[in-house]
């Protein structure tokens, strides 16, 4: 049998006794005084005189680049044109992208909101041929057109009050019917001109395909009070024929 590994006995600590009665700084701890010159309570241990706690940094001087603490005023001035400079880019940020973020909320409002149709008070045509007045595009029929001479021809609608104008449909051709459709020329290209009631102008170029029937096209321009439409790059225009354009129909944001 093995002879067992010797183990060092555990030293004994013999407790100081502790006067009581000693007069000094009591332990904020226990409570035990203590001479002046101690540093640590000489029962508990705890500091007799624990350092001030620096005090905790403002949250705008704990973000970076300016989370360091200045020393003697060191960095003020450099602090303050960083600042400076944020706020001077916010501002001109804002500004800049502010018609942007307009027209952002128009448009949104647009899509989520619903139109209803408004009429034009006034049809005034450039041209237009014997017994197709330009009232014919906006009577509510499709068997019915204004007749242009040819490509240039424009036909201006007034409208009473300024409205968002959220879309525009056209039906192109004399006729909604594919036989008579074809009996006359088309404009397949029609340059929209917007103008709102501060005399701001808004053009927009609208291309239809050759084909019957109403074509829709999203607009979304504020406070019109006048529509200009140009006809241009005419199709079927041969012989004796003009160009034909059956209805025209306005929305506005409801």
């Amino acid at each position: 049998m093995r002879p067992a590994k010797a183990v060092a006995p555990r030293p004994v600590v013999r407790p100081v006794p502790v006067d009581d009665n000693a007069a000094g700084t009591p332990c904020p701890s226990c409570g035990t005084p203590n001479p002046p010159d101690r540093r640590f309570c000489r029962r508990c241990a705890t500091p007799l005189t624990p350092g001030t706690a620096a005090p905790a940094l403002p949250w705008w001087r704990r973000i970076w680049p300016l989370r360091r603490r200045a020393r003697a005023g060191s960095g003020r001035t450099t602090r303050f044109l960083v600042i400076l400079t944020v706020v001077l880019a916010l501002c001109a940020g804002g500004f800049l992208l502010l018609p942007a973020g307009r027209n952002l909320i128009e448009d949104t409002r647009d899509k989520l909101g619903r139109s209803k149709p408004v009429t034009p008070v006034r049809v005034e045509a450039s041209a237009e041929v014997p017994g197709q007045p330009a009232g014919n595009a906006t009577d509510g029929l499709s068997n019915r057109y204004w007749g242009a001479p040819g490509p240039g021809a424009s036909i201006t609608l007034t409208f009473a009050e300024p409205f968002r104008l959220v879309a525009v449909i056209v039906t192109n051709g004399a006729s909604t019917s594919p036989e008579d459709y074809a009996r006359e020329g088309r404009a397949l290209r029609i340059d929209l001109e917007v103008t709102a009631s501060n005399g701001r102008k808004s053009v927009e170029r609208l291309t239809l395909t050759d084909k019957p029937g109403p074509q829709t096209f999203a607009t979304g321009i504020s406070d019109a009070t006048t529509v200009r439409l140009t006809l241009d790059d005419p199709a079927g225009l041969d012989g004796d024929r003009h160009l034909a354009l059956a209805e025209l129909e306005f929305f506005q944001r409801s």
